[in-house]
């Protein structure tokens, strides 16, 4: 496909859409599904049907909104307006609303911090198109910053772009992605690969797959602008078994692609050919460490190996690979298209651009959220998220999930950036943050991430496997009140050993969720060691 084609493409499917007066959006993401929103979909086209021409609207099926758990989601393009808890029976009234005053009881406010403080580029498209037309995506200039690299930049000079725009890597290493684009590039072998970690695992997390449900072919361009800027023809997206729609819907999106010349043998005549399979994970949690995702990919057993050789010098099969997960890769396409220095000018000087995250918890507004990099927690948890409901107090809030650390109240006000978080003893991780309130116990929380890691060992290597069974034997006497002072301490002299002799990242930051928990929270481990008490009361002792 020339550039030429593309934008005929894109002009006539804005015309087509343009004869409607009206648009309906429906999320058809998994939240909003999982709540019927298939259904509610159905109701609106027929009432649209029944009205005989009388309401010239389309209604299209979009990927996430956002407020997830204010599903079914419905909104209406020309005014902004947003509609919750939608039921099929609510269809006449929305259809007759149109171009009048909206239906009252249903209207989700849109003019509150919770949209007007985010900041979206990974998910501009978001909740806008239907994932599972590549005519929409091209109309939402799709794919022209791949054909805007291959006829008019040379590799060299698109890797530049990405280093000027200081994206660092999402999937929670937070690495500088130009310089492992450089690695990879300059890296010698006959064969080169591309690969999109998709493997999820984190709990409470579901960024990466929202962006594969709502925007699959944006990852895909960002993959294919990155092979053509390292030499790699092929490219492998390892997505979890447990994300069907999210592989339903990029299956769609790679023949889609490939019928319209866009992914392939000589992209836009050119001498770039560029593949993408996907490759199903079985749900192990050890093989989003990415020398245990290559080794799965092999179809061998997922267990990560020692490093180096890092994978930019000898990765799948032994050949060079650049490896990084979904947010990166769909960072890329609005990063060639505006320019790096436009992408740099937001968030931090050492952090930038945007972060998705995954907020969860005790908090009034859950769901996926887009905000610059350099936003304090305060911003994000009372502001965007609406604070903690039911009248309780803030606890603490989670990030980075099992290799994170639970952060207090004191550091509210600290800014959101990967140096920031890890000197209060956390980290950015890929997204998810779960907000805890008093009713929480942080020695039951600890427990919860520890067996959580203890499950998810692969068993290669002695300080992971026994290490974190031992840890979780601690942390569930301590919740019994079983356990001693010696026993604390023994937790703590672990916490230091798996730490610092694990093999991968799985066991080496293991034992951040007890560290952290200790560090600002030891209070209440030493309620449950001396008084047997849990001041929360949510172990199997009560106050």
């Amino acid at each position: 496909m020339t550039v030429e084609e593309l934008h005929d493409i894109a002009m006539s499917e804005r015309e087509a859409q343009g004869e409607y007066l009206h648009h309906i959006h429906v999320c058809m993401a998994a939240g909003c599904l999982s709540s019927r929103s298939d259904k509610v979909k159905e109701a609106l086209e027929a009432e649209v049907k029944r009205c005989n021409g009388e309401k010239k609207c389309l209604v299209k099926g979009v990927g996430c909104m956002g407020p997830c758990a204010a599903g079914p989601l419905v909104s209406v393009a020309e005014t902004g307006t947003m509609y919750r808890g939608v039921t099929p029976e609510d269809a006449a009234d929305i259809v007759q609303s149109l171009g009048k005053e909206p239906v009252s009881r249903l209207v989700y406010p849109t003019d509150t911090p919770f949209t007007q403080r985010q900041v979206k580029v990974v998910l501009e498209n978001s909740g806008k198109i239907d994932p599972e037309r590549i005519e929409d995506y091209i109309a939402a200039d799709g794919y022209s910053a791949l054909l805007q690299a291959l006829t008019s930049m040379t590799p060299a000079e698109v890797i530049e772009q990405i280093v000027r725009s200081g994206l660092r890597g999402r999937g929670g290493a937070g690495f500088p992605t130009g310089l492992k684009w450089t690695t990879v590039a300059k890296a010698n072998g006959g064969r080169k690969f591309v690969i999109c970690n998709a493997d999820e695992g984190d709990p409470g997390a579901f960024m990466d797959r929202s962006v594969l449900e709502s925007d699959p072919h944006r990852v895909l361009e960002g993959m294919a602008i990155a092979g053509y800027a390292v030499g790699a023809s092929q490219g492998y997206i390892y997505v979890r078994a447990e994300y069907p729609l999210a592989i339903k819907r990029l299956r769609t999106a790679i023949r889609q692609a490939e019928r319209q010349g866009l992914l392939g043998n000589n992209i836009s005549d050119t001498q770039f050919s560029f593949h993408v399979d996907l490759r199903l994970g079985a749900g192990a949690f050890v093989c989003g460490e990415e020398t245990a995702l290559i080794a799965s990919i092999e179809g061998k057993r997922g267990t990560p190996r020692p490093r180096p050789p890092f994978p930019a010098e000898s990765g799948l099969w032994g050949d060079p690979t650049l490896i990084n997960n979904v947010e990166t890769f769909a960072n890329v396409p609005p990063i060639i298209r505006n320019g790096g220095e436009w992408f740099a000018r937001i968030g931090t000087e050492k952090s930038k651009g945007t972060k998705v995250f995954a907020l969860a918890g005790r908090v009034v507004n859950t769901g996926l959220i887009e905000v610059p990099m350099g936003i304090t927690l305060r911003e994000i948890v009372y502001d965007i998220g609406g604070g903690v409901p039911d009248g309780r107090q803030f606890k603490a809030v989670q990030t980075g999930g099992p290799s994170g650390g639970c952060i207090p109240e004191q550091h509210l006000d600290m800014p959101v950036d990967y140096e920031s978080l890890v000197q209060v003893g956390s980290i950015m991780g890929s997204g998810g943050m779960i907000v805890m309130d008093e009713t929480s116990c942080m020695v039951d929380v600890a427990r919860y991430f520890m067996e959580f890691c203890m499950t998810e060992s692969c068993g290669k290597c002695i300080p992971c496997r026994v290490g974190t069974a031992h840890m979780f034997d601690l942390l569930t006497k301590i919740s019994e009140g079983r356990a001693t002072a010696d026993d604390l301490a023994l937790l703590e002299e672990l916490c230091d050993l798996v730490q610092n002799t694990s093999l991968c990242g799985l066991g080496i930051t293991a034992p951040n969720p007890v560290l952290s928990t200790l560090r600002y929270f030891r209070d209440e481990y030493l309620a449950h060691i001396t008084e047997r008490t849990c001041p929360a009361g949510a172990c199997q002792m009560r106050r």
